[in-house]
């Protein structure tokens, strides 16, 4: 018997934990339909129907989900192979600004970390500004940032639409300063919040500065003021209440990556990350 292709394997189970063929091919750097064409070839040695694919839709069979676990382990097995002859595991240092780490961020990064025991996974979460410069200073491998104003590189991932959130139970006191909850000085966020503001007359006062995502979260959780937030990213129990207020509109922002990897492992495990990111896409 012929034995399986195993990047035909690899594009199955990306497809099967993406949802979507796009996305999957994002994920190894190929075409959807070099994607498509593997599945087939897979399918065919088979001898099993893997999706049903609609339009709109792409869900596993009752065959392909008993062949996903089973797949994985293949994967697995070829991954401890090549780790065994390896002198030692690949690192990859990665920067993700705060303000883009979202509630799935733990999912993502377990995306990459199974790309195997010989991979090394160290993430950084700061601001963007700062995140770049360590980026060019050589210090990261690789980075995903809000793009600043000033500079037209980076790969474009998608682009963040954002609001004014705040706790379900919080009312603004009138003739009060709009308490605002924001990141620390150098977010690019919050300073594009506070011109918005300030063009349009709004008196505002900091009430919460938080060095990270999770302080400013719980901070807008617990009704302590406003906070301009992506609305991927804006914490359960918030809404956005600008709308209400009457608050300006703020700008949306492209989330940008780059990269200096020429490891096609590292490669591969960062744009399986890349493509997760991405906001959902048809099929």
């Amino acid at each position: 018997m012929r034995a399986l292709d195993l990047d035909a394997v690899q594009a199955f189970v990306l497809v099967a934990d993406h949802g979507s063929f796009t996305r999957a091919a994002d994920a190894l750097g190929a075409t959807q339909s070099g994607i498509s064409l593997r599945l087939k070839r897979l399918e065919d040695r088979l001898g099993i129907r893997l999706f049903e694919r609609t339009p709109r839709l792409v869900r596993l069979t009752p065959q392909g989900e008993a062949f996903l676990p089973r797949a994985r382990r293949l994967l697995e097995a070829q991954d401890e192979a090549l780790a065994a002859v390896t002198a030692g595991p690949q690192r990859l240092v990665l920067g993700i600004s705060d303000h883009v780490a979202g509630p799935e961020l733990p999912m993502l990064l377990a995306r990459v970390a199974g790309q195997g025991p010989g991979l090394a996974l160290e993430v950084r979460l700061d601001s963007s500004l700062d995140l770049l410069q360590e980026y060019d200073s050589g210090a990261l491998d690789a980075v995903i940032v809000r793009r600043d104003a000033g500079r037209r590189d980076g790969e474009v991932l998608f682009r963040d639409e954002f609001g004014w959130f705040a706790s379900t139970g919080w009312h603004h006191r009138p003739g009060e300063p709009l308490p605002l909850v924001t990141h620390r000085e150098r977010c690019g966020v919050r300073v594009a919040a506070l011109r918005a503001l300030d063009a349009v007359g709004v008196p505002w006062v900091e009430v919460f500065v938080g060095g990270g995502g999770a302080a400013v979260a719980a901070a807008a959780m617990a009704g302590l003021g406003v906070s301009p937030l992506a609305r991927r990213t804006a914490p359960p129990g918030t809404v956005d209440i600008g709308p209400r207020l009457g608050l300006p509109a703020l700008t949306s922002s492209e989330v940008t990556l780059h990269s200096r990897l020429s490891d096609a492992r590292l490669s591969g495990a960062l744009r399986g990350l890349a493509a997760a990111f991405r906001l959902p896409v048809a099929a």
